[in-house]
């Protein structure tokens, strides 16, 4: 289980579905786009996804969600297209109150991220694809040899995906991670049933079949770092060549390893990791009404954020509880914030009265 706490909300989303969402860690914010498959309490406790988990909350203020359906998200009888599930993202990011991060897209999360990339440029400041791929198998595979084999997995995940024996399950673990041990494989074959009903899991290996984001990737402006396993079990390295290629001044990293993603004890794990620490921003970026502020504002703002009422900022500052209010008032004005409580949130979200772990 990683160190650090999570926080678990809940945002509406546009078609009717609750998105529950978790947030951990400290620092620059990294979003997490949903990949096969999410549950946000459970990931935190297997040892699949709770290294990944620790290791980016580290550096980061991490983000992630159950896309609808999934996870600890409401319910969503209708299968999801692509743009659904960048609705979900849209929705998380704004309840959340992210203006700028970095995102994250792991498997088929990676369409779903160039697709807001492409869509928000000023939201999104860097862009990490891993095991990327932006074609479903229809896609890059089209014919009816395709079809079949789309048809029979649905049809193979509906009448045997609840089943009690992890057998059917076990079909995606052996490609997602070949190389697991067998705890991690047990680990994910629960998380994978405990992520979604057959129905929907059936839904999800349709709709991502029919990905089709290659389009999005001439419309990527931000800096992008695409890593690919040469081995891939699940998705071919060609895929994530096809996505470097396609996002001007991408930089590409194979690693070595038939894994869909590193776990812990692959090479490639602590490989990656340092990849994305050293292309990712490390401090949170300010909105453009901190820009500005000048140092007396900065502490005032400090000392507002770590929850201070105005008598303890007066005696901290060694100031008149009147000044102290004035200033504070100015301050929110500044800040284009109705309460303090915004204001506190606002701060908050810059790094400001932050405690360090």
């Amino acid at each position: 289980m990683p160190s650090f706490r999570q926080e678990i909300r809940f945002a509406p989303s546009a078609s009717g579905p609750r998105i529950a969402y978790a947030l951990s860690g400290e620092g620059y914010p990294l979003v997490r786009a949903p990949h096969w498959l999410t549950h946000i309490e459970w990931d935190w406790q297997t040892p699949v996804w709770a290294p990944w988990l620790d290791a980016l909350s580290r550096h980061h203020r991490l983000l992630r969600f159950d896309a609808a359906g999934t996870g600890l998200s409401d319910p969503a009888l209708t299968p999801p297209s692509l743009d659904d599930l960048v609705t979900d993202l849209e929705a998380v990011v704004d309840a959340a109150g992210v203006e700028r991060f970095a995102l994250l897209g792991m498997s088929q999360g990676a369409a779903v991220s160039i697709r807001y990339a492409a869509r928000h440029p000023q939201r999104v400041s860097h862009l990490v694809l891993f095991g990327a791929f932006v074609r479903g198998t229809l896609v890059r595979n089209p014919g009816p040899e395709s079809q079949r084999l789309v048809d029979a997995m649905c049809q193979l995940v509906e009448s045997g995906w609840g089943q009690e024996n992890a057998a059917y399950r076990q079909l995606f673990t052996s490609q997602f991670f070949p190389a697991a041990t067998v705890e991690q494989m047990r680990a994910f074959n629960d998380l994978e049933l405990l992520s979604a009903t057959p129905l929907r899991a059936s839904q999800l290996v349709r709709a991502f079949a029919g990905i089709d984001a290659v389009a999005d990737l001439a419309l990527v402006r931000c800096p992008a770092l695409v890593l690919h396993k040469r081995a891939d079990a699940r998705i071919p390295f060609e895929e994530g060549r096809l996505v470097a290629a396609g996002i001007a001044g991408a930089r590409f990293e194979p690693l070595d390893g038939p894994n869909h993603l590193p776990l812990p004890g692959d090479p490639a794990f602590d490989h990656a990791l340092t990849l994305m620490r050293e292309f990712l921003p490390q401090q949170r970026p300010l909105a453009p009404q901190l820009t500005g502020l000048n140092d007396g504002e900065r502490e005032l703002l400090e000392l507002l954020a770590r929850g201070l009422d105005n008598a303890q900022i007066a005696a901290q500052l060694g100031r008149a509880d009147k000044t102290v209010r004035n200033r504070v008032s100015a301050l929110m004005e500044r800040l284009g914030c109705e309460t303090r409580a915004q204001a506190i949130v606002r701060g908050r979200e810059a790094g400001f009265g932050v405690v360090k772990r």
